[in-house]
């Protein structure tokens, strides 16, 4: 990379893990964040690792996260998707110059990145798009990044993707939405992946035979065709909670039940559908998503759907609780 330190807007799950990953691995960071809890977290987690508190600095604002950084200046937004990001890049744009880099982290819908990287072309202004697989462990340890933009943008980032990501977990897929639409379709086979090991576990739980899910999901983790981590993370949570008692029936996909918003396997589905690709798995599971405040929770339902709750749970870290 031309430059080793970069501007890094947004300190929430992934965020705040994905810049301690990075001053440990030598890249100089200018950060802030909209409400100071974030910041002062972080502040306690470097004080706990080596080598990383000259590294950082907290912008008391985003015209000092700017003036800190010397151009053509490399900033990455770790938002939420949607308006949230697109009010950002609007603060951003005037005090940014023609050369300069934004690097959009978020779950974005693809067409909108298109739409920013063509608006921020006008000003000169270059974008990225990074899809993030991993959840906040995987943000901290090292991610998956999916990357879209230019070749010639691609080579100014490429050892900041390398300090982000896993060993070998980053690839440069095209040019600009290449990357968000990755990302897209990676979270709708997920859901579907995810929806599948819901049913099979409550198939088997409602059997003549009763299961250990914890050493039955062992098992299926060594060696067998299902080998995954996803299977692993469900391991993980029966061994917290064999009957997943405390785990609520509700699956959360950007809200639950009516207050659900349209998020990547809606978008994944939309995209399918215009591309004449029938996608009745994804379309099932998301249908599951929404209707899963419908479901009594002590039916065979009930535990599926707390199954996929409990994923969530152990690799997004989202809050999947009874409340």
């Amino acid at each position: 990379m031309n430059q080793v330190k970069i501007g890094y807007i947004g300190l929430g799950r992934m965020g705040k893990n994905m810049v301690l990953r990075l001053l440990e691995q030598g890249i100089e960071v200018v950060a802030w964040n909209r409400s100071p809890e974030p910041i002062e977290d972080i502040k306690n987690q470097i004080s706990k690792s080596k080598n990383t508190d000259q590294k950082l600095k907290i912008a008391n604002d985003l015209e000092e996260l700017v003036n800190s950084l010397e151009k053509p200046r490399v900033i990455w937004l770790m938002l939420p998707a949607g308006g949230v990001t697109d009010q950002f890049i609007g603060k951003l744009l005037p005090l940014l110059s023609a050369g300069d880099l934004l690097i959009d982290g978020a779950n974005s819908f693809y067409k909108d990145t298109l739409r920013r990287s063509s608006e921020l072309l006008k000003s000169g202004i270059h974008f990225m798009d990074i899809g993030v697989s991993g959840g906040p462990a995987g943000a901290r340890s090292g991610a998956c990044l999916m990357i879209g933009g230019s070749s010639e943008d691609f080579e100014k980032i490429k050892d900041l993707a390398k300090a982000a990501g896993a060993p070998g977990a980053y690839q440069h897929l095209g040019a600009q939405g290449s990357g968000h639409l990755a990302k897209m379709v990676h979270n709708a086979i997920e859901y579907g992946m995810m929806e599948s090991l819901g049913e099979g576990l409550a198939i088997l739980k409602h059997s003549e035979f009763k299961y250990d899910f914890s050493r039955l999901l062992d098992l299926y983790n060594h060696k067998s065709v299902i080998e995954s981590r996803l299977v692993g993370w469900a391991k993980e949570a029966f061994d917290e909670d064999p009957n997943l008692s405390d785990i609520s029936s509700i699956i959360g996909s950007g809200g639950a039940g009516k207050e659900r918003i349209k998020a990547e396997g809606d978008w994944t589905i939309e995209l399918a559908q215009k591309l004449g690709v029938d996608a009745p798995s994804i379309e099932a599971s998301m249908k599951v998503r929404s209707d899963s405040s419908n479901v009594e929770e002590s039916s065979p339902n009930g535990f599926r759907n707390k199954v996929v709750s409990a994923l969530r749970g152990k690799f997004g870290a989202h809050a999947v609780k009874k409340s």
